[in-house]
């Protein structure tokens, strides 16, 4: 992050007052990051979302009243781009990521397994790039190759090397660490990361989640690398 980027206000929301004192203190002496307040449910997370006009909302997910699933759906329909909700919870469930990703959720992160992602996290919702816990994301990849669509345009396949395919292949397979990418592959992790920013780019998508995401549903993880 330099000088010249933009600060990222963020919202606080977990009905945990010990959990929202640490994440507080955390973000707090981060350079960029402004905690605009917190909240105790969903309800008031609406609330506050729409009157501070935050970049960003930390959002648990089982609170007492409105839920998160639902404060997501709220906010999201309320601002949409001009706020990025990412559920911060300790569930690791199918059914509750499909649920935040329908509700507009542009992340979803796993208390404890992913505490060192969240500043980075943060600034990228702020962003516009989604990111789920590599924990949740091959549940989520398993279901879709359990019912999977036909590819809309094959023809998109020929748009990719062998070697951008084979590191999408890996990627919608759930192997979601750029290091583990690379060890897979035998090759730098710069390697990896210049092959994920190629096939971004020609397949006009914005973050790796999506890359995942057509990389099953075009079969991709069902080839051998």
């Amino acid at each position: 992050m330099t000088a010249d980027d933009p600060e990222v206000s963020v919202l606080i929301v977990d009905d945990n007052r010990t959990v929202r004192r640490g994440i507080r203190l955390r973000l707090e002496n981060a350079r960029g990051i402004r905690v605009a307040g917190e909240a105790s449910n969903g309800q008031d997370a609406v609330v506050l979302a729409r009157a501070e006009r935050v970049d960003v909302v930390l959002m648990d997910l089982h609170m007492p009243g409105m839920d998160g699933i639902e404060a997501t759906r709220r906010i999201t329909a309320d601002r949409g781009d001009r706020c990025r909700v990412v559920l911060l919870t300790s569930e690791v469930s199918d059914a509750f990521l499909v649920d935040a990703l329908e509700a507009g959720a542009s992340g979803y992160l796993v208390k404890g397994h992913d505490s060192d992602q969240l500043l980075p996290v943060i600034r990228g919702a702020a962003a516009g790039t989604a990111t789920i816990s590599p924990l949740v994301a091959p549940r989520l990849l398993r279901e879709l190759r359990e019912a999977r669509p036909a590819p809309a345009d094959p023809a998109q396949l020929e748009l990719l090397t062998a070697a951008e395919r084979r590191v999408v292949g890996l990627l919608s397979s759930g192997v979601t660490s750029n290091d583990d990418i690379a060890r897979h592959l035998c090759v730098s992790v710069n390697t990896v990361r210049t092959q994920t920013a190629a096939a971004l780019r020609k397949l006009h998508l914005d973050d790796r989640t999506q890359l995942a995401l057509w990389g099953a549903r075009n079969g991709l993880d069902r080839r051998n690398p």
